[in-house]
């Protein structure tokens, strides 16, 4: 089931909750619903957290828990999958991001060299900004959207699947 092993490999909601980067959010982070691991809540968790992932701003996970708080996702899940983009695969993502950006946009690609810094970024943003982006929010919108439906999709797939095993057992 995925709940089991969503479980296994997220942190104790404690450690979450006393958090000092976490702690601008308040009492919020004290609802239960925020913990509780349920095919709702873990599909809109990995459409947070991937959402998240490829929008290009500093403190993403602080971004992510706003949002899960927002959306009632898990918030540590939403938080971890945050780091799809880190930064062994941030080059490769971003590099794809303005492809596609230049690709939706019409416009040639310009050549460049990425430097994981925010001076490149903000200098960079008059050049490649708006291709890169444009292709950082589309990628954004639809890896959200498709986590989202893959999780539930496999989520009932297993409960399916695990109600079909106990009646063969019990006839």
């Amino acid at each position: 089931m995925p709940k089991k092993l969503i479980k296994r490999y997220l942190p104790d909601h404690t450690s979450i909750k006393s958090n000092k980067y976490l702690q601008i959010f308040g009492e919020v982070l004290h609802d239960a619903n925020l913990w509780h691991l349920n095919r709702r809540s873990v599909a809109k968790a990995f459409a947070v957290g991937l959402f998240m992932a490829f929008i290009p701003v500093p403190f993403q996970m602080i971004f992510a828990a706003g949002l899960a708080i927002i959306f009632h996702a898990n918030l540590p899940l939403s938080v971890a999958l945050v780091w799809v983009s880190n930064p062994v695969t941030i080059p490769p993502i971003f590099y794809f991001c303005y492809v596609l950006g230049t690709t939706l946009m019409g416009v040639p690609e310009k050549q460049f060299e990425f430097s994981l810094s925010w001076e490149w970024f903000v200098s960079s943003l008059s050049t490649v900004g708006g291709p890169f982006l444009l292709g950082c929010l589309v990628c954004a919108i639809f890896f959200a959207t498709l986590g989202y439906f893959v999780i539930n999709f496999i989520w009932r797939y297993q409960v399916t699947r695990n109600w079909k095993k106990r009646l063969t057992r019990n006839v």
